[in-house]
């Protein structure tokens, strides 16, 4: 549209400059008939409208181009490859397992998290620098993700180099090579984790991270077996965004179609209980985490008011590093960092798996106010469930959550995982439309009463560093009560 514009733009002033030059030297008799010509009849320029003769103009695209709609094909060995074709000229592919932390044994603890360390390092068919120039190659950017319950490995390039991308993928998946580092640590990652291991009875409280204790009975061959027995087809998807079905399925069943067939196990147990953990490191400050247990994905509207809350409660650091203001709307901002500044950090957060997750609060404050600073938090969530908040707050909170959703649906990376995800939970790829109406539909009311129905649990307590001045147990559970 835009060029076609531009085109006859240049067509007029060609046709003008002609018409000047040529009156500079020409009689007035001559000028009258240039003049006079039907494509500049009348005192002013004809309209971008009217079509010139002799010009046809190409059909123009359409408003919106989305993404085609979802294939999905199931291999003879049971393993899914789904994809969806986008305008986009780049493509992402990822492999998705449904394996975590849960399903680790004692022998194999940690063995997730140092798989998740290990992915596009090196393969016994590819040195790291190979690995690395192949990928540089490609211009490709790479990701591995590992939670509790599933794995997911994503590559990213131009749609030509669809082949290399699945080539390089499976072969990073299948024949990692044990290459066992130094793990980094920070107190908020470490202290949500350690609430999950308080919290939960069963195969939820596997650690994620690799304790040090671990790493060094983590053998080749306990990986090895690890992956034989929990890297299977049936458990697996390959996701695609971007890209042909055929021309993936052309790529990937020649490479995947050998993965042994082992019927799915049955998902290990886990309840949640409730808990306490301390651990005194001598910090200069008190981290604590205050967190109830929320209903899994298995129950949808709940999970996504579990996120919903989240969203509205907000917070973040003391410091706003996007500029003045920026995220200060949220109810932990308004009603906690913004009054009491002997906190360095507050906000909430949630970790929602299959069939339960945690919701709960992050603080930072001096030693000195841990006391004061874990009781306004307290306070603050129930408020939430006595009804506190208005509809302002629960507006901005719903738009804000689809914002995110939406605005992350934009990357190809994150549709492939997407895809990935959802398939290894339902078994198929839910509509986001569907995401956004349930959002839509919720009121104070379900707010409030989902505040207080998750308080009225066991609580899960959590705190790091100078833990001295941290109250008992009983005490801050009391004040939920």
């Amino acid at each position: 549209m835009y060029r076609t514009a531009a085109l006859r733009a240049k067509a007029l002033t060609g046709c003008l400059s002609r018409s000047f030059r040529a009156s500079r030297y020409a009689s007035s008799t001559a000028a009258a008939a240039a003049t006079a010509s039907p494509v500049f009849s009348g005192s002013s320029l004809p309209s971008l409208s009217i079509p010139l003769d002799g010009v046809s103009l190409p059909p123009s695209l359409p408003d919106n181009v989305g993404p085609s709609k979802l294939q999905t094909t199931t291999l003879p060995n049971g393993l899914k490859i789904a994809s969806e074709m986008s305008p986009n000229p780049a493509a992402s592919v990822g492999l998705y397992v449904d394996c975590g932390s849960i399903y680790e044994t004692p022998f194999s603890r940690g063995a997730t998290h140092l798989l998740e360390r290990m992915a596009f390092k090196s393969t016994l068919n590819r040195s790291h620098v190979r690995l690395v120039r192949e990928i540089e190659s490609m211009g490709a950017s790479t990701s591995a993700s590992a939670s509790r319950e599933q794995m997911g490995y994503t590559i990213d390039a131009l749609k030509t180099y669809v082949p290399q991308m699945v080539e390089v993928l499976v072969d990073s998946l299948q024949k990692m090579k044990v290459e066992i580092g130094e793990l980094a640590k920070n107190p908020m990652g470490y202290l949500l984790e350690a609430v999950h291991s308080a919290g939960y009875s069963g195969a939820m409280a596997n650690p994620l991270y690799a304790p040090e204790s671990a790493i060094s009975g983590l053998t080749g061959d306990v990986l090895e077996k690890f992956v034989s027995e929990n890297y299977t087809a049936p458990r697996m998807v390959l996701a695609a965004s971007g890209v042909e079905h055929e021309e993936l399925l052309k790529v990937v069943e020649p490479l995947l179609s050998d993965l042994p067939n082992v019927a799915r196990p049955v998902e290990p147990k886990s309840e949640y209980v409730g808990g306490d953990f301390r651990q005194h490191t001598g910090d200069e400050a008190t981290h604590f985490a205050l967190s109830f247990g929320v209903p899994g994905w298995d129950k949808e509207k709940e999970a996504v008011m579990a996120t919903v809350l989240q969203m509205l409660m907000g917070g973040g650091g003391s410091f706003s590093a996007g500029g003045p203001g920026k995220g200060m709307h949220s109810w932990l901002y308004l009603r906690v960092l913004n009054q009491y500044q002997e906190f360095q950090s507050c906000t909430a957060f949630t970790s929602i798996f299959n069939n339960s997750g945690l919701f709960g609060i992050y603080g930072c404050t001096s030693p000195e106010y841990a006391a004061k600073g874990i009781e306004l938090v307290a306070d603050e969530m129930k408020a939430v469930a006595e009804g506190k908040v208005n509809q302002k707050h629960l507006d901005r909170a719903k738009a804000a959550t689809k914002s995110a959703i939406l605005m992350n649906l934009e990357s190809r990376m994150i549709v492939a995982e997407d895809i990935g995800r959802q398939i290894l939970t339902y078994g198929e790829r839910k509509p986001v439309d569907a995401f956004l109406k349930t959002v839509d539909q919720l009121t104070l009311k379900d707010i409030a009463d989902f505040t207080s129905k998750i308080i009225a649990k066991p609580l899960t307590m959590g705190s790091l560093g100078a833990v001295l001045n941290v109250p008992s147990y009983d005490s801050v559970s009391s004040r939920f009560s």
